[in-house]
């Protein structure tokens, strides 16, 4: 799911977008990494792809007095108090979900089969993981996912993802393999990078559920088994 304090973009707004856009501090972070030209790369996002996001975030928002009443993929309006079982409004959810990520970043479990995953196809391609969590709990996610045997490099983004996979593909030119929970985001890697193999990961049966596969994705999966094959099949027909 979207993880900054703000909502994603509408469907309305989506368009109007650059999908090639850079936030000033996702540059130097592309730059600072040693990727190696010709060698694929795999590009994650982190929430509900390796770590459990709804799951931290259930947890949390319980300690608050609230809970999560899922009909719809959002959190804005899905929130809910448990005394009066109102809707917390959109203006509290920026400091609600910035006291989720001061607390939980660092915490997170991990999507089952994902570090395995991600090992074995560490020995055909380089992984880097993009997620829009606040710059500020870089260094915990970082150790987070270190914890649990997924020490890749980490790029904090923020806003659509295509800006940052163009930068990263331009680097390889290589095959590239993006994953992603949010259909915008896939959406602008698609506009960005059209070569880029597009999976539409969402760890959470109940949010696959309500989802269903993002249109500009050419694989949809809660498995990481299923992306693994999926992505060494790919590997194997390029001749990686």
């Amino acid at each position: 799911m979207n993880t900054t304090p703000t909502p994603p973009p509408s469907a309305a707004n989506f368009f109007n977008q650059d999908p090639l856009a850079l936030d000033p501090d996702v540059v130097p972070q592309i730059e600072a990494l040693s990727l190696v030209r010709g060698r694929p790369l795999i590009v994650t996002d982190c929430d509900e792809v390796l770590m459990q996001f709804l799951v931290g975030l259930e947890t949390y928002i319980e300690t608050q007095g609230l809970w999560l009443d899922l009909k719809s993929y959002a959190l804005t309006g899905n929130i809910k108090r448990r005394d009066t079982n109102e809707p917390v409004v959109p203006a509290e959810m920026p400091a609600l979900m910035k006291g989720f990520f001061a607390a939980s970043t660092g915490s997170l479990l991990p999507v089952a089969g994902a570090a395995d995953a991600l090992k074995s196809l560490s020995a055909r391609a380089q992984i880097v993981i993009l997620t829009n969590v606040p710059l500020i709990e870089k260094e915990a996610r970082t150790r987070n996912l270190a914890e649990t045997d997924m020490p890749y490099p980490v790029i904090v983004n923020k806003g659509l993802k295509g800006g940052a996979v163009k930068m990263l593909a331009d680097m390889v030119e290589a095959p590239v393999f993006f994953l992603d929970d949010i259909p915008h985001n896939i959406a602008s890697v698609a506009k960005a990078h059209d070569a880029c193999h597009l999976l539409h990961f969402i760890a959470d049966k109940r949010l696959a559920k309500l989802m269903g596969q993002a249109p500009d994705s050419h694989f949809h999966t809660s498995e990481w088994h299923e992306a693994h094959a999926y992505i060494s099949e790919r590997l194997d027909a390029s001749g990686f």
